[in-house]
């Protein structure tokens, strides 16, 4: 953030640069940082143990959870979050508008990489983990468009919200097209590198050699698409600091609500520690390569929405940390209740 804010304020050519990559001047799409969102995504789906996708449906209850969790309430906060923002913050002429329809964005798109971090830090189910990410991949793959269609094009409009000109003409082909490139061709990337490695080599010559080899794959592409972005606004984040926390708010908002609400609701239906844990970190991250792709694709490198998206990593990193103390606090609670009945039994 700080070199793009920097590098963009002192020198404005920066930004002409990277608007000179587009194919044309009506594109939205910049080749350079097309090609960094797709690596970007391509190590997190090739890590996706898709063959252990069948052990989350053995637990149908837990299953219908996850589900409810990820597609049903974290869309629906998301998105009163953002319609809350904007009817309490609309900006001079409704210029918070897109930042309203970045957060929506975030919102709908449900983690597949850094959770398994979170879980793993917080003493997470590691396979359990990798059976949820391998099923939202899919799920995203499948009805991501549809659903960025309806939570931006349609549903606003029913709660009072003014459109713009991109959302006005938006519609589900364009979203799945930019689904397909930023989504399907890393998913498909990851899933058959996954497939026939593991049968030329072994599954732990993938998980020990080639897994560590294309990780910083995406920290690199992320600092690349985040540096351009900051550098494209730099003039502009210069002027209006409180923007980022106006984005950053929130989100932050989300995250907490989402990890306490999913972890209340994971021990209500029974699951230990470590499924509890691993469905509220699921539940409360988010993907926001995706977000930040899609946004780009649809609306433009340099609009609001794309500005919001990539605000997203900065906030979550700190967030889920903290979380990550407060899930290790918990699980003494999960570890109380038997260990004393173990301590009455022995001493009987």
């Amino acid at each position: 953030m700080a070199v793009g804010v920097i590098s963009g304020y002192l020198f404005p050519s920066i930004a002409a640069f990277w608007e000179s990559m587009k194919p044309s001047e009506e594109s939205t799409t910049n080749l350079p940082i097309a090609i960094g969102l797709i690596l970007m995504m391509y190590p997190p789906l090739a890590k996706v143990k898709y063959e252990e996708l069948g052990d989350i449906f053995k637990d149908y209850k837990v299953l219908s959870l996850s589900l409810i969790q990820n597609w049903v309430i974290g869309p629906v906060l998301m998105f009163a979050l953002a319609i809350l923002l904007f009817k309490v913050f609309p900006g001079e002429n409704n210029a918070n508008l897109p930042y309203m329809y970045g957060i929506i964005m975030i919102g709908l798109a449900r983690c597949i990489a850094m959770v398994i971090v979170w879980n793993d830090l917080a003493k997470g189910d590691t396979q359990y983990a990798a059976g949820l990410v391998a099923f939202n991949s899919i799920f995203q793959v499948l009805f991501f468009s549809v659903y960025a269609w309806f939570f931006i094009a349609i549903l606003p409009g029913w709660f009072g919200v003014p459109t713009n000109n991109a959302v006005e003409n938006i519609t589900i082909g364009q979203i799945a097209e930019s689904v397909l490139i930023y989504l399907g061709i890393p998913f498909a990337a990851g899933f058959i590198t996954r497939f026939f490695l593991i049968r030329l080599k072994s599954k732990k010559w993938y998980q020990t050699q080639f897994i560590p080899k294309i990780s910083p794959i995406t920290l690199i592409a992320l600092l690349f698409t985040i540096v351009v972005m900051f550098s494209l606004k730099g003039e502009y984040i210069v002027k209006i600091p409180l923007d980022v926390l106006l984005i950053a708010v929130p989100l932050l908002i989300y995250f907490v609500i989402m990890f306490f609400v999913s972890f209340f609701m994971s021990k209500r239906v029974g699951a230990n520690y470590e499924k509890t844990v691993t469905l509220s970190f699921t539940a409360a991250s988010n993907n926001f390569e995706l977000a930040i792709a899609v946004a780009i694709a649809i609306f433009g490198m340099n609009s609001g929405e794309a500005f919001a998206a990539v605000i997203g990593p900065l906030v979550e990193v700190p967030v889920m940390i903290a979380l990550v103390n407060v899930a290790l606090r918990f699980r003494k609670q999960f570890r109380n209740e038997p260990a004393l009945k173990v301590k009455k039994t022995v001493g009987l």
